[in-house]
């Protein structure tokens, strides 16, 4: 994300630049989305799965290894002309490789009526960034897992992702052995005789800082979420508790306790010292275990809470 924002801010162009790329797995959100919403939180925490946003919009997407991206970054003069041109690069070079890729939607290219890439966009003074993935042969399961956010109920006000039936590549391409091949015919498609742009070592350096003050931060990737609300209720010994709250910015707001469950004091006692603190398991429990959780719902521990939260 740092490399993609350093090349269409900082990068001399002269003409359009373009760079293919992969990501270990990992979840992208789109500028305007909700982690907490969008995203499947707990499970990519057990898997050991990365979550990152990006600074264009659309919505979330899928990366593993089998995934290949594109990025390109020019100039433009005239955005309604570049635009889809910048796209029939890729759909064309797809269809020179024998695949019948079209673009759709508002963001997706096609083949046979699924979706095998999504797109997004960004324009920065007279700069226009076009980039977006490339399923070779990503994990369908894991992909459907990471995009299902567990819950009862959920609304956001942010940008829902628009769940599509979806198609790898491989299925297209036969004779391409893995990703890395069609890495290399797109490659030598798209740049024939073209030079390559290398970055010095004082560029790479502003990549590594921007990563690590930006990209990298709980700020950036949770902070900058709308406003999401949640509902979740469970039956315990000491009757059924219901929950409700919001996150706003990445922070508890709203917290409200309901049920017809017995307890010694009122649940709201519990709600205010929930408000105001970071939507994160570990934050949350630390909060619950100053409390005598009991005291408001008879016999239960912090952990039951943070079980009805996350």
């Amino acid at each position: 994300m740092a490399f993609d924002e350093f090349v269409l801010e900082n990068l001399p162009l002269d003409e359009p630049v373009f760079y293919l790329w992969r990501n270990a797995p990992s979840v992208i959100i789109g500028l305007n989305q909700s982690a907490y919403a969008e995203v499947n939180l707990p499970y990519l925490e057990s898997k050991g799965i990365a979550l990152a946003r990006r600074v264009t919009g659309g919505g979330a997407v899928y990366h593993d290894l089998q995934n290949l991206n594109y990025t390109i970054v020019g100039k433009s003069r005239d955005l309604n002309a570049d635009y889809p041109d910048y796209l029939h690069f890729v759909v064309n070079a797809l269809r020179g490789l024998g695949v019948p890729a079209e673009l759709s939607g508002r963001n997706d290219i096609m083949v046979d009526g699924r979706k095998c890439s999504g797109y997004a966009k960004r324009v920065w003074k007279d700069r226009l960034m076009v980039h977006g993935t490339l399923m070779f042969d990503v994990d369908l399961e894991t992909l459907r897992e990471v995009l299902s956010v567990p819950g009862s109920k959920m609304a956001a006000s942010g940008i829902a992702s628009v769940r599509s039936k979806v198609a790898n590549l491989r299925e297209f391409l036969p004779r391409f052995c893995d990703v890395l091949a069609l890495k290399d015919a797109l490659h030598g498609i798209l740049a024939g005789a073209d030079t390559e742009v290398t970055l010095d070592t004082a560029q790479q350096d502003a990549i590594d800082r921007m990563a690590d003050e930006k990209f990298r931060t709980w700020d950036w990737i949770y902070g900058k979420s709308p406003e999401a609300q949640f509902r979740s209720s469970r039956k315990f010994a000491c009757g059924t508790v219901e929950l409700s709250w919001s996150v706003r910015h990445g922070l508890l707001e709203d917290v409200r306790f309901g049920g017809d469950f017995l307890g010694n004091l009122p649940a709201e006692g519990l709600a205010a010292r929930l408000n105001g603190l970071r939507f994160d398991g570990q934050v949350i429990l630390a909060a619950l275990r100053t409390e005598n959780v009991s005291d408001y719902f008879d016999g239960l521990v912090a952990e039951d809470i943070l079980g009805l939260m996350m």
